[in-house]
């Protein structure tokens, strides 16, 4: 198996994106244990590389919780997901299954966010449900907040931004 080349301030951008990502959903997650997966395809790549992460978070809901991952996977999760960042014509999806504080009996409420050509865009609860509901029963499907700050327009993109060279 082998990816396509990327230089390396491509490579460079693509990590520092990941990282930010990951503060941002982190950063979101509620007291519990919740669980991130994610696979990511790409042409020319015979199978799909997956990673899972698990989280958890101990406090009381504040700025001043503490949030525990194992650092190998930690490191194996941010590694796929800047890979799937970088290569051009990437696709994949990446879901988070957390605790299900307040969605009427359900185990876990699940968000997912497709990535396609380098970008992330949020699923609806329903999306999500037709996506997972078979794998993840009983499993409360909600629609998934954004993994980009709030001045980033991840739906700017209609191309693969290698179209946008071409012309």
């Amino acid at each position: 198996m082998q990816l396509k080349p990327v230089s390396l301030a491509v490579l460079a951008e693509a990590r520092e994106e990941a990282e930010e990502i990951m503060a941002r959903l982190m950063g979101r997650l509620a007291p519990g244990e919740h669980v991130l997966r994610m696979w990511v395809g790409m042409d020319g790549l015979e199978r799909k590389l997956r990673a899972s992460l698990t989280i958890t978070v101990e406090g009381d809901g504040g700025p001043e919780d503490l949030i525990d991952v194992d650092g190998e996977y930690f490191d194996n999760f941010v590694f796929l997901l800047t890979v799937g960042l970088a290569q051009k014509l990437s696709y994949g999806l990446m879901y988070l299954q957390s605790p299900a504080a307040s969605t009427r009996g359900a185990g876990s409420a699940v968000q997912s966010w497709p990535l396609v050509w380098r970008l992330f865009s949020e699923n609806t609860g329903q999306q999500t449900a037709e996506l997972l509901g078979r794998c993840l029963d009983g499993a409360a499907f909600v629609d998934a907040v954004s993994v980009y700050a709030d001045d980033v327009d991840a739906t700017e993109a209609v191309y693969p931004p290698v179209a946008y060279k071409l012309l």
